[in-house]
């Protein structure tokens, strides 16, 4: 059942002001989660209520906090309305023609096969532009061009390759086909449904901003994203998807770099003793967990500036997931 807006708001300026006290089935889990060094905030919305949230160290509740690669997730979202109303015909179209001039005139042929769907799925084939690549990729002088001009590591659709190269191409092409700025269209098809105002964020060196990284959420508005999809799209009445493209988000279709779970459009998907949890994940731990099975919903924020090995703060931040969140949900 979605919440009203109104109640969501209310409940969440009672938190942020006492800055939460866990309550009720949840308060183990908070308990553990205070002992987690590295995690800044926890926010727990079960059957459309704000059960338990605390802000451990750090910014508070209600303020926006770089969410990393959850922007990735929060641009399928916009992905998903650009293909709602008409303005890129399918998952199956190339991006090529979106991106004119900034694709090298003797580049690999297999670039103009690249669909929408490819860089959504992180199997555009393109060399990837994270972790190790990512610093260089960034201080060069033309983003996309040089995301294009690089070597091919695959065939489109073939393999997953982890890339924010992939979703910042995502993101030019969405403002191209909207005429709209990626922030002006964040906050007209995002903002304005969820109660957020996105600030501006990193811009390439052709003024396209940032695709899929250094976007700015509270854990409270983390939270109402998450709850949007827990509830078929919708919070508050207004719709952010519609639930086939959820559920086409939510399909599994590669294996990503943690084991046990799968990828399906920038979602991250987990099989946990059975019920299904989709969650979408950023540097150093930020983290939006949504598990229609038990009307639950978790945003977690952790230090930014540190890494978030999946064998590591990942792997903690899952263990509470499972381990103390999900049996207290019933």
């Amino acid at each position: 059942m979605t919440m009203a807006r109104r109640t969501f708001l209310a409940a969440a300026a009672a938190f942020a002001a006492r800055r939460a006290r866990a309550a009720g089935a949840f308060g183990g889990a908070m308990t553990l989660a205070r002992e987690v060094d590295r995690l800044r905030s926890l926010v727990i919305v079960h059957d459309g209520a704000i059960a338990a949230a605390e802000a451990f160290r750090g910014p508070a509740l209600d303020r926006a906090v770089n969410v990393k690669s959850v922007s990735k997730t929060l641009l399928s979202t916009l992905a998903g309305a650009a293909l709602e109303r008409g303005e890129i015909p399918s998952l199956d179209t190339p991006v090529a023609p979106y991106l004119k001039r900034m694709i090298p005139r003797r580049g690999d042929p297999r670039l103009r096969t690249i669909t929408l769907r490819h860089v959504l799925a992180m199997q555009s084939g393109l060399a990837p532009m994270a972790g190790s690549t990512y610093g260089a990729w960034v201080s060069g002088p033309h983003w996309v061009y040089d995301a294009l001009a690089a070597p091919m590591r695959a065939d489109p659709g073939t393999v997953r390759l982890y890339s924010t190269a992939n979703t910042h191409i995502l993101g030019v092409v969405l403002a191209r086909a909207a005429n709209l700025d990626l922030l002006d269209l964040a906050n007209a098809r995002l903002g304005a449904a969820l109660d957020i105002r996105f600030a501006p964020w990193t811009r390439d060196p052709q003024g396209h901003y940032l695709g899929g990284n250094d976007m700015a959420m509270s854990p409270l508005a983390m939270a109402r994203y998450g709850e949007a999809y827990r509830a078929g799209g919708t919070w508050g009445g207004a719709r952010i998807a519609t639930p086939d493209w959820i559920d086409t988000c939510w399909t599994p279709r590669t294996e990503p770099d943690t084991p046990g779970h799968r990828y399906g459009l920038t979602w991250f998907l987990w099989d946990v003793g059975g019920v299904r949890v989709a969650y979408a994940r950023g540097f150093g731990g930020q983290m939006i967990y949504v598990v229609p099975e038990r009307a639950l919903t978790v945003a977690m924020t952790s230090d930014p500036a540190r890494p978030a090995r999946v064998d590591g703060h990942i792997a903690v931040l899952h263990a509470l997931l499972s381990a103390a969140i999900l049996p207290a949900a019933g």
